[in-house]
């Protein structure tokens, strides 16, 4: 399929992500031209030139669901106060309140994940692939795509957007920043939820935040 050089020169073309340069060169079947074309449809390699710029306004944005229930507390920061004022930064800003509400990420991205958690779920992945009889031959490979799938429940950035699965949060945001026309970034978030670690019933947050966004839409 393709090698990290070829993540390197997708890299160095696009400045996008690694992620980003994976997927994009795992839909193009390793074809660096192709994934570049993919990165640029994408909004992706464009939003990334961006990346080097400093935003350092932005706003603290606070969110509270379900009658006090659960809370989240964000920083997004943008280049500009005149951005950070703006209706399409704020929707984005709740957007992104909304989805920390609903999806319960741990990080923003994997860059975050810290090393002995990952290895842990590796480690706990590849005795799951082992129990299941799997050969030890491809049990790496099985580990790799079942890591990718604990990044999508545990990274903001690479979960799907409740109001719309179809994309990710990284895909939100690079709509964001091609609108806006700024660097966004997206620096740390706090959620708190009531009575958290005590025994409770079980609440789909994400079918209440779509239950309430209907229910805005309605008014």
């Amino acid at each position: 399929m393709f090698t990290n050089e070829d993540i390197v020169k997708l890299r160095k073309r696009t400045n996008a992500g690694i992620m980003d340069c994976k997927n994009a060169l795992t839909e193009s079947d390793g074809d660096l031209d192709k994934a570049t074309e993919w990165l640029r449809e994408k909004g992706i390699a464009k939003a990334a030139k961006k990346a080097d710029r400093i935003a350092a306004e932005g706003l603290v944005y606070s969110y509270i669901h379900m009658g006090g229930k659960i809370g989240v507390l964000e920083e997004i920061n943008c280049e500009t106060d005149f951005v950070a004022r703006s209706e399409n930064f704020v929707a984005f800003c709740k957007d992104i309140a909304l989805q920390i509400a609903a999806a319960k990420p741990l990080y923003i991205n994997e860059d975050e994940v810290p090393t002995d958690v990952l290895n842990h779920e590796k480690e706990i992945l590849r005795i799951q692939a082992l129990n299941e009889g799997k050969p030890e031959a491809i049990v790496d490979r099985m580990i790799e795509g079942r890591v990718k799938k604990f990044y999508e429940e545990v990274c903001l950035l690479d979960q799907p957007f409740v109001k719309d699965p179809s994309k990710t949060i990284r895909d939100l945001l690079n709509e964001a920043i091609l609108t806006i026309g700024e660097k966004i970034s997206i620096r740390r978030f706090t959620r708190y939820e009531m009575g958290e670690g005590l025994e409770k019933r079980k609440d789909n947050f994400a079918d209440e935040v779509m239950s309430q966004m209907k229910t805005e839409e309605d008014k």
